[in-house]
């Protein structure tokens, strides 16, 4: 892991755990990131549950939603995306301050918070909605994200299979997915697969 990393995963700050009644899907456009100071990504890494808790504890993100996106279906609901009837993929759309974090610094963590090399599964999560994505949002994301994947394939020793696309439409999950681990951080899931994820990219590892 490089140093900038090392000092940002250093300063991952403390959270609270956070009631969080059900909310309903929304089915909006992603908001434009040339709206404010605030630039947005859109990535999938398997369970959003994961990478909705990596990202939530780095310096310079403002937020970071759970959804889908790239499917078929409108108005898509969490168990037909998990059955994969959908052709969507949950995803993440992080809203960060590029003066405190770059869209390419998000992607380096991006590469070390799960494993782009397994086709449609990140441990024993599998299917087509847990592949690994990244959906950009202009032609300058896009750019840099195959710059990126091509930097990032030679720290492993397999090929990378991720998808670089652009971003149809994002679909909020439903509220109970939002800062999952958060509110859960004692489910089963959550310590089992979760928790040793966050210890290793906090040990630099």
């Amino acid at each position: 892991m490089n140093a900038p990393f090392r000092t940002l995963l250093a300063c991952f700050a403390a959270w609270a755990i956070q009631a969080d009644p059900p909310q309903p899907v929304m089915n909006t456009q992603p908001t434009s990131p040339i709206a404010s100071a605030s630039e947005y990504a859109t990535l999938g890494g398997g369970c959003f549950w994961c990478i909705e808790a990596v990202f939530e504890r780095v310096p310079g993100v403002q937020s970071v939603v759970s959804g889908y996106a790239g499917g078929h279906t409108e108005n898509p609901a969490y168990k037909a995306v998990c059955a994969g009837d959908t052709g969507h993929a949950e995803v993440v759309q992080i809203q960060f301050d590029p003066r405190t974090i770059t869209y390419e610094q998000v992607l380096d963590l991006f590469w070390q918070a799960h494993d782009p090399t397994t086709l449609n599964r990140q441990g024993p999560d599998v299917g087509t909605q847990y592949r690994s994505v990244i959906f950009y949002h202009d032609e300058s994301q896009r750019a840099a994200a195959e710059k990126s994947k091509a930097a990032a394939g030679k720290q492993f020793a397999r090929p990378i299979v991720t998808e670089i696309q652009a971003l149809p439409r994002f679909y909020r999950a439903e509220g109970y997915h939002q800062d999952y681990y958060r509110n859960n951080p004692n489910q089963p899931y959550c310590r089992m697969i979760i928790r040793p994820k966050l210890d290793k990219l906090e040990k630099g590892l």
